[in-house]
C-alpha cells in the first residue's frame, strides 16, 4: 500500500490520481442507485443495459476515428446507448405486449453485436479488453468532469425522489393506490440505473459492471436496518473496494477491474458465510 501512496504523489503519473478520484466520485452514485437495484431486484435489467452499451461505445469510437467527431467520446456513447436501452426496457415493461425477458435478451445481444461491428470497421488499434473488463487507468481529465456531472445528477435525482423510488421498490401497487405515478418513477429508476452503469463501465468494464453495482449494496444490507443506512454503507464499501482493488492492481501489475471485483466478491462471500454461522449459533 505504501508503494501505491507514493505513486499517487508522483507528478509523472497523474492518471493514477484521476483513477482514484473517479472511483471515489462514482461510488456515491453506485451506492445510492445500487441500493435501489438490489432492493427492487432489477440486476438483470442493469446487465442488459451494460452489454447494450457496447453498441454506443463502438459507434462513438467509429465517429471519433472515421467521421472526425472528436467530441464524441466513448463515455458519451455509453451514456446515450444506456439511456436508449433503459427507455425501451421500461416502456416494454409498462405497456408492451412482448415478454420483458425476451426484449431484454434481444437488446443484450443486439447491442453487443452492433458494438463489435463498429469496432471491426474502426481503423487503428483498440483493446476490447478495456471495455469488457474495464481500465480505470485510462480515465482522462475530460472523463473525470463528465463523471462528476453525471454523479451529481444521479445522486441528486435519487435523493430528490427518494420516497417515491422507495415506494416502487417495496410495494408498487400500494404506491400506485396512493396516487403516485409508479410507472413513471419506475422508468426514472431504470434511467438512473443506466446512468450509473455508464459511469461504472469505465471502472470495471461491461462484463463485471453488475458485480460492483450490486455487491457493495448487498454487503451493506447485512449491517443496515434502514435504506438510508444501507446507502451510506454501500457508498463506503464501494469506495473501499475501489481503492483497495486499485492499489492491489498497481502493486502487483494486474488489471484494475478484476482486482476491484475480487475484493468486492470476497467481502460478500465472507459476510454471507459469517452471517450464516451467526444465525446458526443463535438458533442453537
Amino acid at each position: 500500500m505504501s508503494e501505491f501512496i507514493q505513486a499517487l504523489h508522483d507528478p509523472g503519473i497523474p492518471f493514477l490520481r484521476y483513477a482514484l478520484l473517479a472511483g471515489l466520485l462514482a461510488s456515491v452514485s453506485f451506492g445510492v442507485v445500487g441500493t435501489y437495484v438490489v432492493t427492487r431486484k432489477i440486476s438483470y435489467i442493469a446487465g442488459a443495459i451494460s452489454h447494450c452499451m457496447l453498441g454506443g461505445i463502438g459507434a462513438a469510437l467509429y465517429a471519433q476515428t472515421v467521421v472526425g467527431w472528436t467530441w464524441c467520446t466513448p463515455m458519451l456513447g455509453a451514456v446515450g446507448s444506456a439511456l436508449v436501452a433503459a427507455v425501451v426496457i421500461g416502456l416494454v415493461s409498462l405497456r408492451g405486449q412482448q415478454r420483458e425477458d425476451t426484449v431484454i435478451g434481444a437488446l443484450w445481444a443486439t447491442g453487443m453485436a452492433i458494438g463489435l461491428l463498429f469496432l471491426a470497421k474502426t481503423p487503428g488499434y483498440f483493446d476490447p479488453m478495456s471495455v469488457l473488463f474495464g481500465n480505470i487507468l485510462l480515465i482522462s481529465k475530460h472523463d473525470l468532469w463528465l463523471v462528476s456531472a453525471l454523479d451529481i445528477l444521479v445522486a441528486g435525482l435519487a435523493l430528490l425522489f427518494h420516497n417515491k423510488l422507495l415506494g416502487i421498490c417495496f410495494d408498487e401497487e400500494f404506491t400506485e393506490l396512493r396516487g403516485v405515478n409508479a410507472g413513471g418513477y419506475y422508468l426514472l429508476l431504470i434511467c438512473l440505473t443506466a446512468l450509473t452503469v455508464a459511469l461504472l463501465v469505465r471502472v470495471v468494464g461491461i462484463v463485471l459492471v453488475i458485480a460492483l453495482l450490486t455487491l457493495p449494496a448487498a454487503v451493506a444490507g447485512y449491517f443496515a436496518r434502514r435504506i438510508r443506512q444501507m446507502m451510506v454503507l454501500s457508498i463506503v464499501f464501494c469506495m473501499l473496494f475501489t481503492v483497495t482493488g486499485l492499489a492491489y492492481s498497481y502493486v502487483f501489475n494486474l488489471p484494475s477491474g478484476p482486482s476491484i471485483i475480487m475484493f468486492a466478491g470476497g467481502a460478500y462471500l465472507v459476510v454471507t458465510i459469517v452471517s450464516r454461522f451467526v444465525k446458526w449459533f443463535a438458533h442453537d
